[in-house]
C-alpha cells in the first residue's frame, strides 16, 4: 500500500523529507494537492494539518524533530479525524498537534526562527496538542485495513484559536444507497496539505510543495467494501491527493451539502491517477467513530 502520509521514507524518496521542508518551502512554490486544477482552500476551515514532534535519532542530547505529517478534518468541536497510519509507527515520545492554519509550513518556518531548538514550542505556535486514538483493529486486511484514527483535542483551546464548522459525516450506508448513477452524478472534491504530483528531474522524481491547505475536484471511479476510488486525471478537469494528504477529507456534494465521504489513504506513487479513500459510511468506520462523535 502506498500510504499518503508524509513519512520520512516517503518524503525522502520524493525528495521532500521532513528535514528539507523549510528549504523546499523557499525554493519551490508552496502549494498542496496536485498542482493541476487545484486552488487554495482558505474557506475549508474544518480541514487541518497533523503536526508531530518526535525523537528521530534516539539521542536525548539532540533536539526532537517537528513537522506536519498528515491532513485531517474536525468532525466536532474537539475531534480531529485522520488516518491510523498517520498515528502509528512513531517513537514512544511522539506528541501530536492539530493546526487549522491555511499555511502550516510558513508557520513552522517562522516558529523555527523564534524558538530554535524547541520543537514543542514550534509545534505549539501553529497547533493545539491532543491525544491520538488509533483504531485497535489497524492494520487489517486490504479489503478493510481499519485505517482510521482521531485526535482528541481541548475544545476551548481550539475555539480560542480558530473559527470553524465541523464537517458533516455521512449516514450509514449512504453511498451504497446512491447507486452507480448517483455516485457518478455526484460532485467530489479533495482537500489537504500534501505535496504535488511527481516531477521528473536530473535526480529522479520529486514531489514539491506541501504544507498549504488546497482543494481539487475529483470524479467517481469505484465503490468497494471499505473504499471510494476517485479519479485524479487532469484531462477530465480533476486534481488529486499526494503525500501528506493522508487522513484528509474527500467530500461528496449531496443535496447541496458537503458530506465528508472518505479520508485519503493511498493511490498511485506519482500522484496522477487515483485517490483511494477510506469510507466513513460503513458499519466498521461508524463503530470506531461512535465513542468520539455523535453520528448522523
Amino acid at each position: 500500500m502506498i500510504e499518503r502520509r508524509a513519512t520520512t521514507m516517503a518524503r525522502t524518496t520524493a525528495v521532500v523529507a521532513a528535514a528539507c521542508a523549510a528549504v523546499l518551502a523557499t525554493a519551490l512554490p508552496s502549494s498542496a494537492i496536485n498542482s493541476y486544477n487545484a486552488t487554495p482552500a482558505p474557506e475549508r476551515t474544518e480541514v487541518g494539518a497533523l503536526v508531530a514532534t518526535w525523537d528521530a535519532d534516539g539521542n536525548p542530547a539532540t533536539p526532537d524533530r517537528v513537522d506536519w505529517v498528515c491532513s485531517g478534518t474536525m468532525i466536532d468541536r474537539d475531534t480531529f479525524l485522520t488516518a491510523a497510519h498517520c498515528t502509528t509507527d512513531w517513537p514512544a515520545n511522539v506528541r501530536f498537534y492539530v493546526s487549522l492554519d491555511q499555511n502550516v509550513q510558513a508557520g513552522l518556518d517562522a516558529a523555527a526562527k523564534k524558538y530554535p531548538g524547541d520543537p514543542a514550542a514550534q509545534a505549539g505556535a501553529v497547533g493545539v496538542e491532543g491525544v491520538a486514538h488509533t483504531n485497535p483493529a489497524y492494520p487489517g486486511p486490504a479489503s478493510d485495513p481499519h485505517d482510521i484514527a482521531v485526535i482528541d483535542l481541548p475544545a476551548q483551546k481550539m475555539k480560542a484559536r480558530w473559527t470553524f464548522t465541523p464537517a458533516t459525516l455521512p449516514t450509514a450506508g449512504q453511498f451504497d444507497a446512491l447507486g452507480p448513477q448517483g455516485l457518478n452524478d455526484t460532485d467530489w472534491f479533495v482537500a489537504g496539505y500534501g505535496t504535488q504530483e511527481a516531477v521528473n528531474g536530473p535526480g529522479g522524481q520529486t514531489h514539491p510543495g506541501g504544507g498549504v491547505r488546497m482543494k481539487a475536484p475529483l470524479t467517481f471511479d469505484a465503490l468497494n467494501k471499505a473504499w471510494i476510488r476517485l479519479a485524479m486525471t487532469a484531462p477530465q478537469g480533476n486534481g488529486g491527493a499526494c503525500y501528506g494528504d493522508s487522513g484528509g477529507p474527500n467530500f461528496a456534494v449531496v443535496g447541496g451539502r458537503n458530506i465528508l465521504a472518505a479520508t485519503t489513504i493511498t493511490g498511485d506513487s506519482p500522484c496522477y491517477a487515483t485517490n483511494v479513500a477510506y469510507r466513513l459510511d460503513t458499519a466498521e468506520a461508524r463503530a470506531f467513530l461512535s465513542p468520539f462523535v455523535k453520528l448522523p
